[in-house]
């Protein structure tokens, strides 16, 4: 290709200005049997190409093979600015899937498991730009076994919900020059009770005379600025209060950032490193059955999304189509997404902060799955809390999260014994909790909940009929909300204790105007004989919810078809397919929770 895809910062949230984006063609070996290493992969040029950042399954990579990819080789050559000789110099990948082995001259430089999250590591110590360095990734993907895999099949070909198969580099691949001691990735935590932000910076190495220096800033100029010495901590802390008369809420009406600047000052005052970034004022917080956004109730309005596109599968073909799916769901009405089964892109949560679009994230868990014995199917691994972990990190100072789902209809009869599931269930939620104590946690979204008082309570619920929908939910009102269970009635979860509720998967109204006899094509429910039928259906069913003075939000499933799954609102080319402004109209009335509190 003559243009570099993909070519934008892929870490808006901490920018240092050099850089080299690593895009583009490669060289590219499929490897059916993993013996790669043995037949000299590692050593040789590779007999094909693909363009990153897309996968081989993909038709953007140029290749386009939907099959299994047990492992798979890519290889390039770098050449780094001369501005850059004699510093470090970072390899980063955004996301590999699944388990990567790099190389750097023939030389191991790291290795990370799991498809979902960034890792990196050194393509020099000291940079020569006269020295032309060799790169090499294996991927590993296997096709069976637990493994966090989102919604990508475990078959040949996608069913249900479960749609084609992402192998190997999938996200940017970059690397930027950064002197021997320097800034770690800053969390960026709002105070909005004391009007201030508290940055914790990470520094690689202590060193005497050192200091960190974060300035605030709006565009009226500085409005905030303070210096911690970096010699004493692993990772200083920084308060910055803010001016009373500076200071300005992030909400869905007012998505306002404060552009951030953060120095890594010398012993003799000179900057040593530097870095970008930006923050929203904003708090998250639970009374009764509702949850507060700034100290108001903001019923969440969310619409699940699970991105996917044509062309890319898990990767968007261009920046713009991250920021064209935000306005989609705005236009449909919703205020926010349940980011489904996925640990999106950082650029996606860049556009949701400016767009103040309320997001959950989400962990890509399903995969579990190894037929165990009954009542005990799901066996996640240690793996899942890693990976999950450093999501959790990496995306923790975007002001458009909202709340955290490490799990996802994971289930299993309450039993006598505990199983793998319930250790990783509590795990997850735990660790989220100790890695960020700011965001509601569920413990896992509908279906299975292990953790007694866990933040929030939810379920999923595809009942089509508004009236009988109306009555699974109308418990509530009495504290005995909709729960899921097996099909038996046997229980799943432990008991509801009064906690924030909503339902975080409903709807999922089956419809394609444009289905022709024999075409793989789902949804839920029966189909509606016409869009007129849909629309009804689609307003009774979001009447129930907006109208209950305990429901503090809910999830429609789903924002666009994915391939075969066709229950979205909008095509899976992003085209309308029906009357978008009646989506709307349905959900524009204030929500019950939001007009009286005091009756929730």
């Amino acid at each position: 290709m003559s243009e570099i895809p993909r070519p934008e910062y892929p870490r808006p949230q901490f920018v240092r200005t050099a850089w080299q984006c690593l895009n583009g063609t490669w060289q590219f070996e499929r490897d059916p049997g993993d013996s790669g290493l043995e037949r000299d992969l590692l050593e040789r040029d590779l007999t094909g190409e693909i363009t990153v950042p897309f996968c081989p399954e993909s038709e953007l990579s140029g290749i386009g093979d939907p099959d299994f990819h047990p492992a798979v080789w890519y290889r390039r050559t770098v050449r780094v600015p001369e501005g850059w000789a004699g510093q470090r110099v970072l390899l980063h990948f955004q996301a590999v899937d699944h388990d990567a082995t790099v190389w750097v001259d023939g030389v191991e430089a790291g290795r990370h498991r799991g498809g979902f999250t960034s890792f990196s590591c050194d393509l020099a110590a000291a940079a020569d730009p006269a020295h032309t360095y060799t790169v090499v990734v294996r991927a590993r993907d296997a096709g069976s076994g637990p493994q966090a895999r989102g919604k990508q099949a475990t078959t040949f070909q996608g069913r249900g919900a479960r749609y084609g198969r992402t192998t190997g580099i999938w996200q940017t691949v970059w690397c930027e020059p950064v002197p021997d001691a320097h800034l770690g990735r800053p969390r960026i935590t709002p105070n909005v009770a004391a009007s201030a932000l508290r940055v914790t910076v990470p520094v690689s190495a202590n060193r005497p005379g050192h200091h960190v220096e974060v300035t605030v800033s709006d565009r009226s100029g500085v409005v905030a600025q303070a210096r911690a010495r970096a010699d004493l901590d692993l990772a200083p802390e920084l308060w910055l209060p803010l001016p009373e008369d500076r200071v300005r809420l992030w909400s869905p009406e007012d998505p306002h950032l404060y552009d951030l600047r953060i120095d890594l000052l010398d012993a003799g005052g000179a900057v040593a490193d530097t870095a970008e970034s930006y923050a929203g004022l904003r708090s998250v917080a639970i009374d009764g059955h509702a949850v507060l956004l700034n100290g108001k109730a903001r019923f969440q309005r969310l619409v699940l999304d699970q991105g996917y596109y044509p062309d890319g599968l898990m990767t968007a073909p261009t920046d713009e189509a991250l920021v064209h799916d935000i306005e989609l769901a705005v236009a449909a009405g919703f205020n926010g997404a349940r980011l489904h089964q996925k640990v999106f892109e950082e650029r996606y949560l860049y556009h949701a902060d400016r767009a103040g679009f309320l997001v959950w994230g989400e962990f890509g868990d399903w995969g579990a799955n190894v037929g165990g014995p009954p009542g005990d199917n799901q066996q996640p691994t240690a793996s899942f809390v890693t990976q999950w972990l450093e999501a959790v990190d990496r995306d923790y100072s975007h002001p458009s999260i909202v709340g955290w789902c490490p799990l996802n209809e994971t289930w299993q009869r309450l039993h006598d014994h505990i199983t793998v599931l319930d250790d990783v269930t509590h795990g997850m939620y735990l660790a989220t909790k100790a890695a960020d104590p700011t965001r509601p946690v569920v413990d896992a979204s509908g279906y299975a909940h292990r953790v007694l008082g866990a933040d929030v309570y939810d379920s999923h619920c595809y009942e089509q009929d508004p009236e009988a929908f109306g009555k699974l939910m109308a418990g509530l009102a009495d504290g005995a909300p909709y729960v899921n269970a097996d099909p038996d009635g046997a229980a799943w979860s432990v008991p509801y204790v009064g906690q924030p509720y909503f339902c975080s998967e409903f709807g999922g109204i089956w419809w394609n105007p444009d289905a022709r006899p024999g075409e793989s094509s789902w949804g839920y429910g029966e189909r509606p004989e016409s869009e007129e039928e849909l629309q009804e259906r689609f307003a009774g069913l979001v009447a129930v919810l907006l109208d209950d003075p305990r429901m503090f939000g809910y999830c429609y499933t789903q924002l666009t078809d994915v391939f075969q799954e066709q229950n979205g609102v909008y095509r899976f080319d992003r085209t309308n397919k029906l009357d978008v402004s009646r989506i709307r109209s349905a959900q524009q009335r204030p929500a019950a929770i939001e007009q009286d509190r005091s009756k929730a």
